[in-house]
């Protein structure tokens, strides 16, 4: 269609096609609660494809693959890094939300922006930010932080309700169940839920994945029981956890497994916290990268002025020091925390260009 793109058309096509086509219980863009900011709607895009190229195109988004997933500082190229997790969880989410008759575009959304608010060095990082900041620490509130404060030097990416309302209840915890069944917890999307679900089959199953390529644990060493009912290989595994997701859930407003899918997932997740990420050969790793923290958390709290001279984005006229620190640590790759460490406390050799030898003085 000729000069279509300087009109609404093409947005207003698509807009259609999803009213026509996808679920009851699918989020349409056309019915968006909006964004914070008001602005003119895209003459090409829907809403939730604008909040996809935004996240995209983040200096957060970026930064995830200099992020630890699970291994810190591995010589392997193909352990997972905090951006491959995301692509993973973008790559299930999106399978599900295609089956469900849900809305691709916000699933993919959600899913990309869900770990924008993660630290170095993964939830060890997350604890000591914890610990330091006055007000506590959250990987799923700070990425809400991220998307509305802090990216685009203090203006946010002004992205839709829905899309930050996903990114903020992603979050399952060590504890917490993959289905919200909590009408006071629920997200306010289907297309949310079904982030917060494949975040976990991702996870689960790629540290499983990840920690068998370490030579940390053999398939024999999974659960019996999980092991047999959701298969040997680690795509077998991702394919039974979907499927069951996708029968179980097809139809309702509600993502959820069976009961016997969701035991043995339950079970593969407890042997990941209780096996796995204690193990020495991850652990070592982990206490040191919170030492380094620590101490750089100290050091910054002592001399603000530098801290302040490192801080690139604006700064709020009352923000406190303890704020823009846990912004300024949060926002660091493994490699630039590390960097900032030894910048900070390792002593480093000068050369001296002018130098020139002295001659030896002739004795009296």
């Amino acid at each position: 269609m000729q000069g279509c793109t300087s009109n609404a058309s093409l947005r207003l096509a698509f807009e259609r096609s999803e009213a026509e086509t996808l679920s009851k219980h699918a989020c349409l863009a056309s019915k968006s609660l909006g964004r914070a900011l008001p602005e003119n709607d895209c003459f090409i895009r829907t809403c939730f494809q604008r909040d996809i190229d935004r996240i995209i195109h983040s200096e957060s988004f970026r930064r995830l693959k200099h992020k630890t997933q699970v291994f810190l500082s591995p010589t392997n190229d193909h352990f997972r890094t905090r951006l491959t997790h995301t692509l993973e969880v973008v790559c299930t989410a999106r399978c599900i939300s295609r089956c469900l008759g849900l809305n691709e575009d916000l699933t993919e959304a959600i899913a990309l922006g869900h770990d924008l608010g993660h630290t170095p060095f993964g939830h060890s990082g997350e604890e000591v930010l914890n610990e330091i900041s006055e007000t506590g620490f959250h990987h799923s509130t700070h990425s809400v932080r991220v998307v509305t404060c802090l990216e685009k030097n203090g203006e946010g990416l002004n992205l839709t309700r829905e899309v930050i309302d996903g990114i903020l209840k992603h979050s399952k915890g060590k504890h917490g169940s993959a289905t919200v069944s909590d009408q006071s917890g629920r997200p306010l999307t289907v297309e949310a839920q079904v982030v917060r679900i494949a975040d976990l089959v991702a996870y689960i199953n790629h540290d499983i994945d990840d920690a068998v390529r370490a030579g940390i644990i053999g398939t024999n060493d999974l659960p019996g029981q999980a092991h047999k009912l959701l298969g040997d290989r680690h795509s077998v595994r991702i394919h039974t956890m979907v499927r069951d997701i996708i029968d179980n859930s097809m139809g309702s407003d509600i993502i959820q497994m069976s009961e016997p899918i969701k035991e043995a997932t339950a079970s593969m997740k407890s042997f990941l916290y209780n096996d796995v990420y204690t193990r020495p050969e991850i652990d070592v790793a982990v206490q040191k990268s919170k030492n380094l923290l620590r101490q750089m958390a100290e050091w910054f709290m002592r001399n603000p002025d530098e801290l302040m001279a490192h801080v690139k984005h604006r700064i709020p006229e009352n923000q406190t020091v303890n704020r823009t620190l846990i912004d300024y640590l949060a926002s660091m790759t493994d490699d630039f925390a590390l960097r900032k460490f030894q910048e900070i406390f390792v002593p480093h050799y000068y050369a001296f260009p002018d130098y020139k030898t002295r001659r030896p003085e002739k004795n009296p």
